[in-house]
């Protein structure tokens, strides 16, 4: 291919000559381009070739301008890193010296003069005018400020004031702190555009996989002095030279198809949108052949590219942050003679264990999804996977070990969906199941999917997942009764994965599907009347909702032919559940309360039909609410005496308490439904240990804070806290908890409680500061590393949040105490301890979470307040 052409023309001397140089050179450059054929090199040249003819650009007009010797124009940014695409923005710093902090109209002039020069010929400028100072401070408030300026690039001026600056700005960098706002940024990003590298319509840029997630690495790598581009990572052992080779094909992948975009768009446009998919694959030359578009043909190539840079960035992160907080060389904890945990990951006991034992690939899932411990796993783990690939051939997939593994997965009592998206994200999946990898970043062009099929497949395990898990009760409570009275849920999970993986094939995918999973069954030694079923769900998982949605169901011939093909109500029920969960994959969007009434109704006629009786909306808790009433009995109280307390409870009230407690709840507040007080009871606990501890009061954003303060104060550990909000807008939480006096003064510890703690909820002042509880000599030993998430639940009006780290008394204070803050209102809380660990899941909402940047103070708040 020939070179960039280079425009070395005379220095203009004026601003209109400027223009007209810079406008033609750059058309040039584009034309070039255009015309040259669609390589990784061809986008990096013109990349660089932009670069520098903003840079002669910029400069010329610095001097037209008449700037002060002793400022300085730095690049900063993408631009900074030397990286300008066809519609880029061109981000500058006019860095002044101190004794112009405050510019006098001669130097605001000039500068005003520059800045409306550099619009004039064309440049889509984003500039900024401070001093070192000034930038030292902002940088410290923002950390998007820190990030530009940390790329920041000398273009001319004083030399002497960009060194002071760099100096400066290097000194004042603190690596933990860097690369923790980056992380919480990224894990930000990452939710806005779907969590996914394969949305149907991606951003190149800022999408998982996308570009921003390489500029992410160097970036924290910069700021911890680990080194400046990819060569140099590697030369602190931080990535292989595999991997070197692995993310410059990549990103020049994604380069390329970005550079095509703003082309082919006109304008800078990141986003692969529909709009503009085909004619960025026929810039590539692609055409259309029988099966595939030329569009499938361009995203197939972007989202291998976005997978494998997802890959090494979760890779490259891990290592990176073990390098800064110093954890490689933390202690670890043994799990099995294969694998370990160090820091809440997964650890491999060696480097070379796969190539000595390819079984362990699969146990490494197995590990994950059954060991309480590991978050995830550690970038020696994820490593090894990566380079073990071709480990995973035809002879492995069929080893009856790696099949006995795969069926203990899918059997096990859960952890199903991280497991199997774990095993997606590090392409285990697709070549185990070979059948799957044919569906890896597979479109589906339709009015309704938004994930790629493979995508959908896992949203779909998903949502059958969060059927059988109490925590979601709330978002479709029907289901959750249904698959709890389900057995042998693998069938459901199997089903799932199989029901769209002949999609693209040509055909109907349903019969194709339902041919792949009954060899994956017989391979897999599944039982005849599991196998049976599961095949009938993969070939039948369509009828349902088209039934539901496109027939008369008053009309009983649609119900008696329906009834015939689902034959039992075993085989219903299933269908009924992958059906929901299959709707609820395809986008957030299509689900609505009609389509789930039209599902549940022909759900009800057909069970009818079939000759069983119609189920309660949930038998087990009716079941608890009998039991509940009997006790009640028992204490003489007069019958519907729960009547109007049970009134204003949420199905997960009921999911989530034995009938002992609820009867409990019964009697302690027939008589304070409507209360303006806060009421408090307190009893043995029926687990054995400890208080438990019902507080009824009308809901507000401080009251559970205000609870656990008072428990820390008191000197009281919190094991364990159900927070329910009732209809009629009281909080109703039971609380488990110890102390050190129980076993001598319960009884006037239980009347110390009611007292005290009803008097620290009618306070109104500023919550008390949080103690800072000791640390187990184990936890010292054994250090977890900290982590929050934060997602929003299935309706996306309330976020779930999850806490992990080491346990100490105050913990639970202190992180209500920055919800307090924010005025987030708790829904639900499950407070999980696991020896030294505490796994805590909370459902809240409130306006904050709606505001990105709120969202990032709470979670780092949060993260400051639970680290040890």
């Amino acid at each position: 291919m020939s070179a960039i052409p280079e425009v070395r023309e005379a220095r203009p001397r004026s601003v209109g000559e400027l223009r007209a140089r810079f406008r033609q050179g750059k058309a040039a450059l584009l034309e070039h381009f255009r015309a040259s054929r669609p390589t990784s090199t061809a986008a990096t040249r013109l990349i660089k070739a932009l670069t520098r003819h903003v840079d002669r650009t910029l400069i010329d007009l610095w001097e037209h301008a008449l700037m002060p010797p002793g400022a300085a124009l730095l690049a900063v940014g993408g631009y900074g890193r030397g990286e300008l695409f066809p519609h880029s923005d061109v981000d500058v710093l006019v860095l002044l010296p101190p004794d112009q902090a405050h510019a006098n109209d001669a130097l605001k002039s000039s500068v005003e003069g520059f800045i409306t020069a550099c619009w004039d010929i064309g440049l889509e400028i984003g500039s900024s005018v401070r001093t070192v100072a000034e930038c030292l401070e902002e940088s410290q408030r923002d950390v998007t400020v820190q990030t530009a300026l940390l790329e920041s690039r000398y273009l001319c001026g004083a030399r002497r004031v960009f060194n002071q600056f760099r100096r400066a700005n290097t000194d004042a960098m603190d690596a933990k702190a860097f690369l923790r706002a980056k992380t919480l940024e990224m894990r930000q990003r990452h939710q806005k555009f779907e969590d996914t590298p394969y949305s149907l319509e991606p951003n190149c840029k800022e999408s998982p996989g996308g570009l921003r997630d390489l500029q992410v690495v160097i970036w924290v790598a910069r700021a911890a002095g680990l080194g400046k581009n990819w060569n140099e990572l590697a030369g602190k052992s931080l990535i292989t030279p595999f991997e070197v080779k692995q993310l410059q094909r990549n990103e020049g992948v994604l380069k390329l198809i970005r550079a095509r975009l703003h082309m082919v768009a006109g304008r800078r446009e990141d986003r692969l949108v529909f709009d503009l998919q085909t004619a960025v694959a026929e810039s590539f030359a692609y055409a259309p052949t029988k099966g595939q578009r030329a569009s499938e043909v361009l995203m197939r190539r972007y989202y291998w590219a976005a997978k494998a840079v997802a890959q090494l960035n979760l890779i490259l992160m891990l290592n990176i942050e073990e390098r800064i907080n110093g954890l490689q060389d933390a202690p670890m904890r043994p799990i099995t003679d294969k694998f370990l945990e160090r820091g809440g990951m997964l650890e491999v006991a060696s480097d070379d264990l796969y190539e000595r034992d390819p079984n362990a690939i699969l146990e490494t899932f197995l590990t994950y999804q059954t060991t309480v411990g590991p978050k995830g796993l550690s970038a020696r783990t994820l490593r090894a996977l990566y380079n073990a690939r071709e480990l995973m051939n035809g002879e492995w997939r069929h080893d009856p070990a790696n099949r006995a593994t795969f069926m203990k997965m899918l059997q096990a009592t859960e952890g199903q969906t991280h497991a199997f998206r774990l095993m997606n994200q590090t392409s285990v999946l697709g070549r185990y199941l070979w059948v799957f990898r044919r569906i890896v970043g597979q479109m589906q062009h339709d009015l309704f999917h938004v994930y790629t099929v493979d995508q959908h497949i896992l949203m779909v395990l998903r949502n059958v997942r969060r059927f059988l898990i109490p925590e979601h009760a709330h978002e479709y409570p029907f289901c959750s009764q249904l698959a709890a009275e389900f057995d042998r849920p693998y069938v459901l999970y199997v089903a799932a994965l199989f029901h769209d993986v002949a999609k693209g094939r040509g055909g109907d995918h349903s019969d194709l599907g339902a041919k792949e999973v009954r060899r994956f069954c017989r391979e897999h030694e599944i039982p005849r009347e599991d196998a049976e079923l599961i095949e009938f769900l993969v070939q039948r998982h369509l009828t349902m909702s088209r039934i539901a949605q496109k027939e008369d169901l008053s009309d009983p011939e649609v119900i008696d032919n329906f009834v015939q093909m689902v034959g039992t109500e075993r085989r219903l029920t299933a269908l009924y559940l992958l059906t929901v969960a299959d709707i609820r994959g395809t986008s957030p969007k299509v689900w609505n309360a009609w389509k789930g009434k039209l599902l549940e109704d022909l759900y009800r006629l057909t069970l009818r039909a079939l000759g069983g009786a119609r189920p309660n909306l949930d038998a087990d808790i009716e079941a608890r609410k009998q039991e509940a009433r009997h006790t009640l009995n028992l204490y003489s109280m007069l019958p519907d005496t729960e009547a109007p307390l049970w009134k204003t409870l949420e199905i997960s009230y009921f999911a989530r308490h034995d009938p002992g407690d609820i009867a409990w709840h019964a009697r302690s507040l027939y008589r304070f439904v409507e209360t303006a007080e806060p009421i408090v009871r307190a009893r043995l606990s029926s687990l054995g240990e400890g208080l438990q501890v019902l507080v009824y009061s009308p809901d507000r954003p401080d009251l559970f804070a205000r609870i656990c303060g008072y428990f820390d104060s008191a000197g009281f550990n919190i094991l364990d806290a159900k927070v329910h909000t009732t209809k009629a807008g009281y909080a109703l939480d039971t609380f488990q908890v110890i102390s050190p006096l129980m076993d001598q003064h319960y009884r006037d510890l239980i009347s110390l409680v009611e007292t005290q703690l009803s008097q620290a909820l009618e306070a109104t002042g500023p919550l008390p500061e949080p103690s800072r509880g000791r640390l187990s000599r184990r936890v010292k030993s054994f250090p977890i590393t900290p982590r929050v998430t934060l997602r929003p639940d299935e309706r996306a009006q309330r976020w779930l949040l999850g806490v992990s780290t080491s346990d100490r008394s105050g913990l639970l204070y202190a992180i209500a105490r920055v919800l307090a803050r924010h005025h987030i209102n708790l829904q639900l809380a499950k407070i999980t301890t696991l020896g030294e660990r505490v796994e805590d899941t909370f459902l809240i909402d409130g306006s904050a979470l709606q505001v990105s940047k709120s969202q990032l103070e709470i979670e780092s708040e949060l993260l400051d307040a639970i680290t040890p």
